[in-house]
């Protein structure tokens, strides 16, 4: 009997081969929408549980944007699904709350590394393994977002499993005096699995939430209102600069010039 290899990959349901080099990865399969809604030529090529994959063109360029879910599990299966199907080069557009004091809200915070509290690489590789971005894409994150004029910062991220405070006392007081730029679920992972599977991965996340009390106070926490029209205006903003930044990118490894076609 004749065996048949599967034409897609078996978690995200995405292409087993052939999809761009890069990719723009978020957590709500509804932001992939969004998102792919500002590309030419946008296609949906998969949707399945919460993994919704569109492919289109960016200036020129071929881009996946994919969604991922909540919690680094699950997404280290997507990251995992699209290097094989072809992706290179990724960013993770995501929302978190922010930490460290001038971190407001609908600002973009461009993350340098992460701390690696995500309740599974640690299952992957010791813990003093870490989590950094590949400094072509921090840079190329900031210039997209210093182009478009957009408030930013630069910092390390707390990416952790647990959404909601439990009966564990967290570090949050600690981190803030660290200088921890936001807090957020996903990053690490994917810093931890680009860097080493030898692929080039960035972070951009924008806050939805600007107070750091919400961290150890579960009632605060059942007060968080991702939905304001801040957040709104600065995930645009954010996928915009995202997309320029996988362009300055595309451009850099092809020793092309980065200029924006009309």
């Amino acid at each position: 009997m004749t065996s048949t290899v599967q034409e897609t990959l078996p978690i995200s349901g995405i292409p087993r081969t052939g999809l761009p080099a890069h990719a723009i990865v978020v957590g709500d399969p509804a932001r992939a929408a969004a998102v792919a809604g500002l590309l030419d030529d946008a296609k949906e090529v998969s949707y399945h549980r919460e993994y919704r994959t569109f492919t289109g063109t960016w200036q020129g360029l071929p881009v996946v944007v994919s969604s991922h879910g909540v919690g680094a599990p699950g997404a280290l299966c997507l990251f995992q699904e699209l290097a094989e199907a072809g992706v290179t080069h990724f960013i993770r557009l995501g929302t978190a709350g922010a930490i460290r004091p001038g971190v407001g809200d609908g600002d973009l915070v461009v993350a340098d590394a992460a701390v690696r509290d995500d309740g599974v690489t640690q299952q992957l590789i010791p813990a003093e393994y870490p989590a950094f971005a590949a400094p072509e894409a921090v840079l190329a994150l900031q210039r997209a977002a210093r182009a478009a004029k957009a408030p930013y910062h630069r910092g390390v991220v707390w990416t952790r499993a647990a959404f909601r405070p439990g009966f564990l006392p967290l570090p949050a007081d600690a981190y803030e005096r660290a200088g921890i730029a936001a807090i957020e679920m996903e990053l690490s992972a994917l810093y931890v699995f680009a860097s080493t599977r030898g692929l080039l991965a960035g972070g951009a996340l924008v806050v939805d939430g600007a107070n750091a009390d919400e961290l150890v106070d579960e009632e605060a926490t059942g007060g968080y209102d991702p939905h304001r029209a801040v957040v709104a205006d600065g995930v645009t903003r954010g996928a915009r600069i995202t997309l320029d930044a996988l362009r300055l990118l595309a451009a850099e490894d092809a020793g092309l010039p980065a200029q924006r076609t009309p």
